[in-house]
């Protein structure tokens, strides 16, 4: 008995040493680290080898400076503080006795090489951040580029290579110079189509062998919403009041989005045949969804959102035309596009290289009334299993694994999670310490929800954080809802000495990049 159970015991650690050597020399073939058979080992090799770890940040919410060496005033320049409960106000003209968060940010454009420092000693292999299209262009389409803006981004990327963190580069975040708005009601117009086209040359030519990533524009498919013509697509000419008095008709945001998709096609077409080192990628804001209850009416409520919310624009940017559904869509909700000739191909000659999102919270979508969830800049019901955040954003790590499942099952090309992360209040202690430990088991969750998606199958490639040091908040203009790693000394008044301290949740991200994602 003994030795028959010997022989089998044998047996099986011959097939699970068979099942690692073929698996190694599968990985190896790929060039990717090799999965492993046992469990323990499994635990310790989660992420390939040149996986990206870093963080993301915004020109916008961050740098600061903006009237400073030519740089022209922004869409967010124009924008005050809110909070949870009271949405930002929108001024037309810039008021001198009111409190613009945006105007200084945390001062990146003074402190730059201290932050990167940071980053650096977090472990950073690569660090999302945009460029402020004002900054090269005040006013969107000068004759010139301002070299100074130029010149600033040279020294930027630059202390990047450095410190041999991998820069990945937004050319749209939420931002466009406000004579844009004024002249021509933002993306609504098709002459920004040119007129993006001519700065995406610019910074292309400038930029050639300091950067490799590219990101056309942020969250695309915010476009399709009414705070979407706020942030995405700055159609707001005239505008004064609260953010979300703002109204847009449905024919508005799906012209503006058609108007991105061909300037995104041509920009992709134009890295792809002058810049072959070029990867260009896209970027939409995914928020996940669940029918609320297995009635079929839900489920097919919530496969019509999802369609609405998640696929539309990648469908566009990834598979390179409209998808079969937008027809309906768009004869349901009185949307005619003016699509001239040479658009369509302009989009199925941009395909983009890799899907790049953010992922912050799931929701529910139901035909018997669904509760809403509340907070700014939430998004859909709420559901009784997930807890939610300050700010009323439901925590679901386990979203994060189905939502890649989900994307690469449907596009089959490699995958970034470029934006995750929680806004949380901070305490500073008496010893000047952070103890974050929600945060970090924030983190923890979503990157486990990660390695369990790469188990799966899922050519993810990189992750970056949001906000890995405290910025101002894109929707409430607070300083409160802190994300960071990196606290800075910056309050909602405008107050602070902008300093900057490591919390508890740094050393995690650091032992995580350390390890690969083991720990």
């Amino acid at each position: 008995m003994a030795e028959q159970e010997t022989q089998t015991v044998e047996r099986e650690t011959q097939t699970v040493e068979q099942e690692t050597q073929a698996a190694e020399q599968r990985a190896q073939e790929l060039g990717q680290d090799a999965p492993v058979a046992d469990q323990e080992a499994r635990s310790t090799v989660r992420f390939p080898k040149g996986f990206f770890w870093g963080g993301a940040t915004a020109a916008n919410q961050f740098e600061g400076a903006w009237n400073v060496d030519g740089r022209g005033p922004s869409v967010d320049d124009h924008f005050l503080g809110g909070s949870v409960d009271t949405p930002r106000e929108i001024t037309i003209d810039i008021d001198p006795d009111c409190f613009y968060p945006n105007h200084d940010g945390i001062d990146f454009y003074h402190r730059y090489e201290e932050d990167i420092a940071l980053f650096a000693e977090m472990g950073f292999t690569m660090f999302r951040m945009s460029i402020s299209w004002s900054r090269i262009f005040p006013n969107g389409d000068d004759a010139e580029p301002n070299e100074a803006g130029l010149a600033f981004y040279d020294r930027v990327f630059d202390c990047l290579r450095e410190h041999n963190i991998e820069p990945l580069v937004t050319l749209s975040h939420y931002e466009m110079p406000y004579s844009l708005v004024e002249r021509y009601n933002g993306w609504e117009s098709r002459e920004l189509i040119a007129i993006f086209e001519r700065y995406c040359a610019t910074v292309f030519e400038r930029y050639q062998d300091k950067v490799r990533y590219w990101i056309t524009f942020n969250e695309i498919n915010c476009g399709t919403s009414a705070m979407g013509a706020l942030f995405e697509t700055s159609m707001i000419r005239g505008y004064e009041g609260p953010a979300s008095g703002v109204v847009v008709t449905p024919q508005q945001c799906y012209q503006a989005l058609h108007h991105q998709f061909v300037a995104s096609g041509r920009v992709v077409r134009l890295a792809h045949e002058k810049y072959p080192q070029f990867k260009v990628g896209n970027m939409d804001c995914f928020i996940l969804s669940y029918p609320a209850t297995c009635d079929p009416a839900d489920v097919l409520a919530n496969d019509l959102e999802m369609n609405r919310m998640n696929w539309y624009c990648s469908d566009v940017q990834v598979r390179g035309a409209y998808p079969f559904y937008a027809q309906r869509y768009w004869r349901e909700n009185g949307i005619e596009l003016d699509i001239q000739p040479g658009d369509l191909d302009d989009i199925a000659a941009g395909k983009v290289d890799f899907y790049t999102f953010s992922y912050y919270m799931s929701g529910t979508v139901g035909t018997h009334g669904v509760e809403q969830m509340q907070g700014n800049m939430a998004m859909g019901g709420k559901n009784p299993y997930l807890k939610s955040t300050d700010w009323g954003w439901q925590i679901d790590p386990t979203g994060l694994r189905v939502a890649l499942n989900q994307i690469y099952a449907r596009y089959e090309i490699p995958l970034m999670v470029v934006e995750n992360g929680m806004g949380a209040f901070d305490t500073v202690e008496e010893d000047g310490s952070i103890h974050d430990t929600y945060r970090i088991d924030y983190l923890k969750q979503h990157v486990d929800a990660m390695a369990e998606a790469i188990a799966d199958g899922v050519d993810l490639i990189g992750y970056t954080w949001w906000g890995p040091i405290d910025l101002v908040s894109a929707g409430t203009g607070e300083m409160r809802k802190r994300y960071g790693f990196i606290y800075v000394d910056k309050h909602d008044d405008g107050t602070g000495d902008y300093s900057r301290r490591r919390k508890d949740s740094f050393f995690a991200y650091q032992k995580i990049i350390k390890t690969n994602g083991a720990e």
